[in-house]
């Protein structure tokens, strides 16, 4: 029982998948994952997940994604797979039409939340819509990591009621957990960043990107030292050169911040980083339902994050942290100073995160919805589901 899991980019299978795919593995699915080749394969190959690379773009490229198709219906046909499974909108679209024009027998796709929103122009948000509806027709099956596209979807006329579900999303609630990191490798890592524990620390995790709200950040920056002086920032991603809203931390300077800022890159240290930070801030300007506040909330750090849809699936207001409106930096440096002054809102802003992320955060869910929903599929055509891999 072979299965293609497609993404655009291999930082989405590496980063946002590889726990899916080997709990796949361990099911008795043969998994393949396939995107645009780059620096992220070597944990596909590490965890025994064959990689097919075939060149993709997140932009919209027509010469670009045409041939992108070809190779992808080229595949599809070599490898003869009986479930291809599509993620980011991209792959979403491109994997399957080449699956629907080869007859794969089951056609998924995970929405990571729609590209499309309120405050785009009509004539691009109306682009994305067209294309979201021209996949959701490939579909057999999609299922949503947020609520409120379910409602989008439907009312946009994207995908009938009864073809999409609620998804969700989740994380390994067990790496991040403060109580599996000693005081000594906390006091470690901060020697490490520059930090001492007189330092009170805002944490973003993101691409460094202007659509994540950095610089709403920065300018809420600017307020917080004011008051906080001896705050800062550790702001931990990857910058994205792909996209055209690309930023770098030569930005900070500009913002007169950039002594107070700490730029990390990727990291593979995140539980502790995150037990470093005493709030965490997600400004994003739109999301699909977001891996860094949950992680946060894990590690019991309180959250501030923007009101939009997927930012409300991971943060309830007063419970494990604040909603603020999209792109008011006041109101941003207003909820951050409010729990840089309040050690006792903190704590319990975070420890009901913790036990938030134990009730609807744990990716273990996600993954039997995931194969509960392959044997439904498999089972409505006839075809036999897959014996669990011996250990």
């Amino acid at each position: 029982m072979k299965i293609a899991h497609i993404s655009t980019i291999d930082m989405a299978l590496s980063l946002l998948l590889l726990n899916q795919l080997k709990s796949l593995q361990q099911s008795g699915f043969e998994v393949v994952g396939i995107s645009a080749p780059g620096p992220y394969l070597p944990s596909l190959g590490a965890a025994g997940i064959r990689h097919i690379p075939i060149p993709m773009k997140r932009q919209f490229t027509p010469l670009a994604d045409l041939f992108a198709l070809k190779q992808l219906c080229q595949v599809m046909r070599r490898e003869q797979f009986t479930i291809v499974h599509t993620h980011t909108p991209k792959a979403g679209l491109l994997g399957q039409l080449a699956a629907r024009i080869v007859g794969v027998p089951i056609i998924v796709n995970t929405l990571h939340g729609f590209y499309f929103h309120d405050h785009m122009p009509a004539f691009w948000r109306n682009f994305y819509i067209a294309t979201e509806k021209i996949a959701a027709r490939c579909s057999h099956s999609i299922l949503s990591q947020n609520s409120e596209d379910i409602q989008t979807a439907i009312r946009e006329r994207i995908s009938p009621p009864e073809k999409i579900k609620f998804l969700g999303n989740g994380i390994d609630v067990h790496r991040f957990d403060r109580a599996q990191l000693s005081d000594a490798i906390l006091d470690a890592k901060r020697r490490e960043l520059g930090l001492t524990r007189e330092h009170q620390v805002i944490g973003f995790v993101g691409r460094l990107v202007r659509e994540k709200g950095i610089l709403e950040l920065f300018t809420a920056a600017q307020e917080i030292l004011r008051h906080q002086p001896a705050t800062k920032f550790l702001i931990v991603g990857p910058i994205d050169d792909d996209k055209a809203d690309a930023l770098t931390p030569a930005s900070a300077r500009e913002y007169n911040i950039a002594e107070a800022c700490i730029f990390t890159g990727l990291r593979s240290d995140m539980p502790e980083l995150y037990a470093l930070m005493d709030v965490f801030v997600l400004p994003s300007h739109r999301e699909g339902f977001p891996r860094a506040p949950m992680e946060a909330s894990a590690m019991g750090v309180p959250c501030v994050v923007t009101d939009v849809r997927g930012c409300r699936e991971a943060v309830e207001h007063g419970r494990n942290g604040f909603l603020f409106p999209l792109g008011d930096s006041q109101k941003l440096a207003q909820a951050v100073l409010t729990l840089l002054q309040n050690a006792d809102q903190r704590a319990q802003l975070g420890a009901a995160g913790r036990q938030l992320a134990l009730e609807k955060f744990d990716e273990q869910h996600v993954f039997q919805m995931v194969k509960t929903e392959y044997v439904r599929l498999l089972q409505a055509r006839g075809l036999v589901v897959p014996e669990p891999a011996l250990a």
